[in-house]
């Protein structure tokens, strides 16, 4: 589901949840390590498969037929969109806002779900999901599932359930932002029906991990208790936060979703706020949070096209690419958004089926922006720094425009240096004497009265390892 910048106070979740606020986050969290990740994730290149705009058929047969062409781009993470059976429900007052703004009619919101434990026939059958698995497996891939346990849909399964929906006072179900009923996590019998749930996906299905939905607004103590009981069955397995709560990679999730990250460098594109806040917002989330705790880094979800604010309408082709260097060199998992490898700004919906176009793929722009996304998943897969390596802030004389960092891992040191204005500019900084160019676009190396400097295009950038 989608959130904003102003929705992420103690308060508001708190009030969204529908529950009293939860206890604050241990003090110094920075002093404790983060969990121990699979180097499956923590080198991985997340993709997401959006099934109703991945293929013109909309169904896990046709995207299975695609796969290979992930597999081809480098990414070696598919996160799958909903595929449990959502509410066909049509009465209004259990729409979303932007459902019914989307004008499509469809009650059908993969977000609101009827049965966690059945497959939505839109999208096919059990041995589909199971062929789609077996499938990204054996092209060296890993899947995780989207579970959406904050809410149901209004004829879902635990609206007939004692205790399992949170009532008003009259018995009426109690809504959430969305319309949706929500889920009353002060049952013991609705958590053991979720963990089942969880434990199902994992040993019928041989899934990978979760995403969680709105995962900020159900009790640490739930996703914590499913690690433990999920890890008996698959150890390696990988769970996704779609929140930035600080304390829950102590041991339930092995990332979160980055949020004031995204936002942040949307104001930097349009709102004039400066290169260095970003390093000045980086800092923040490190320092609040446990040691090595990690983030997807992105421009681009089902909620952020949804809402036509696709990379390069936002940020422009350039720009775009800047970020995309920015979020692949730094630390964290880079995730993109399926059709974002070949620059498709198509109309996509969450409540329609808006194909990617595909058919674009062959152009000579849409092939060149592919090339560059391969590149991108390549050096992440080829540079152990980018993965593990520190993140060192480099100081430069242009900090309103230019993000400048380096990856350190033993003797190994990546340099990214990207300006995320639309001007030229000459920036001087620090480096290493001598470095190898691994990725390098409108910028050009200079040595001036002893001084290094680059002379940089708009959203030029220049990645390089130290020789």
């Amino acid at each position: 589901m989608k959130w904003n910048s102003g929705m992420w106070s103690s308060l508001t979740m708190a009030v969204l949840a529908g529950v009293a606020v939860a206890a604050e986050a241990p003090q110094n969290l920075s002093a404790l390590p983060a969990r121990a990740s699979p180097e499956w994730m923590t080198r991985g290149v997340m993709y997401q498969v959006w099934l109703r705009g991945f293929t013109p058929e909309g169904t896990l047969k046709a995207a299975t037929a695609r796969l290979p062409q992930v597999a081809e781009l480098g990414a070696n993470i598919i996160y799958l969109c909903p595929v449990q059976l959502s509410d066909d429900d049509l009465r209004p007052e259990f729409w979303s806002k932007r459902q019914k703004e989307s004008h499509t009619n469809n009650p059908r919101n993969p977000y609101r779900i009827k049965d966690y434990n059945l497959m939505d026939p839109e999208y096919g059958t059990e041995a589909d999901l199971r062929e789609f698995i077996a499938t990204a497996h054996k092209l060296g891939q890993r899947v995780l599932l989207d579970l959406v346990y904050f809410h149901c849909g209004p004829t879902a399964v635990p609206m007939d359930k004692p205790g399992w929906v949170q009532r008003e006072a009259g018995g009426k179900a109690a809504t959430g932002s969305w319309n949706f009923p929500r889920l009353n996590f002060k049952s013991r019998e609705l958590r053991e029906h979720l963990w089942a749930n969880m434990e199902h996906w994992v040993r019928d299905f041989d899934m990978d991990g979760f995403r969680c939905d709105v995962s900020d607004a159900i009790p640490l103590d739930f996703w914590e208790e499913a690690r433990t009981r999920l890890e008996k069955i698959r150890p390696d397995l990988v769970i996704l936060a779609e929140g930035q709560r600080k304390d829950d990679q102590l041991k339930a999730f092995d990332l979160n979703y980055s949020f004031s990250w995204l936002s942040a460098v949307q104001a930097v594109f349009t709102k004039g706020q400066p290169a260095s806040s970003l390093r000045t917002l980086w800092q923040k989330m490190h320092d609040e949070r446990p040691r090595g705790a990690r983030f997807i880094r992105y421009t681009e979800n089902h909620d952020i096209v949804n809402d036509l604010l696709r990379a390069e309408v936002v940020m422009g082709e350039r720009g775009a690419a800047a970020m995309a260097i920015i979020n692949f060199t730094l630390d964290g998992v880079p995730l993109l958004y399926n059709g974002q490898e070949i620059g498709d700004t198509s109309l996509q919906s969450i409540y329609a089926r808006y194909p990617v176009r595909w058919e674009a793929a062959c152009l000579p722009k849409a092939m060149a922006k592919f090339a560059f996304h391969q590149k991108l998943c390549q050096l992440r897969r080829a540079e152990p720094a980018l993965s593990a390596g520190e993140v060192v802030w480099l100081d430069n004389d242009q900090p309103d425009a230019v993000i400048s960092f380096a990856r350190r891992t033993g003797d190994t040191e990546i340099v990214t240096i990207a300006n995320l204005s639309n001007r030229k500019l000459k920036v001087q900084l620090e480096l290493p004497p001598q470095l190898e160019p691994l990725l390098v676009e409108g910028a050009k190396l200079t040595q001036e009265a002893g001084k290094t400097a680059l002379e940089f295009a708009g959203c030029g950038y220049f990645v390089a390892r130290k020789k």
